[in-house]
């Protein structure tokens, strides 16, 4: 099996300092902005961006198992994560201050097919990669209750 193997990384602006921009990452924060996003924890998490936390979601009807592997609290955390019989890989999330008062964001999705019938639904997610996070700026600027920073910018 030749497989599929993306290695996706682009930016998006969230208009909040940094350690407030980090907790939107978390999983417990996802819930805040992202439709649809129900982490479950198998075990209690007090801390859900503990290294070694497990959580389940179930977004657009596809299992997927997430791994908290790494985290610099208010700059930095990567997950593993698998959708069984789809695909696998990290997803790390990495926040910056921006130089006026907000962050810049950077996600970085590495991910390989485990099956034939997982590479073309990746091979979609690669190509509509800096559209999802567009969409990721403007779910938070809609959360935040302001436009996206970089559509104030063009303006």
């Amino acid at each position: 099996m030749s497989g599929a193997q993306y290695t996706l990384t682009g930016r998006l602006a969230v208009a909040l300092p940094p350690v407030e921009a980090f907790t939107l990452f978390t999983p417990r924060g996802e819930e805040q902005w992202v439709a649809g996003w129900q982490p479950r924890f198998p075990v209690k998490a007090d801390d859900d961006s503990a290294p070694g936390t497990v959580f389940e979601t179930g977004a657009h009807s596809e299992r997927t198992i997430w791994v908290v592997v790494e985290r610099e609290p208010g700059r930095r955390v990567s997950y593993a994560r698998v959708t069984p019989g789809s695909r696998a890989g990290t997803v790390t999330v990495e926040v910056d201050v921006d130089g006026q008062g907000g962050s810049t964001v950077r996600v970085t999705y590495a991910l390989t097919a485990l099956t034939p019938e997982g590479e073309g639904p990746l091979h979609e997610f690669a190509e509509r990669y800096p559209d999802f996070l567009q969409s990721w700026e403007e779910e938070i600027a809609r959360h935040l209750g302001s436009r996206p920073p970089s559509a104030a910018a063009q303006s």
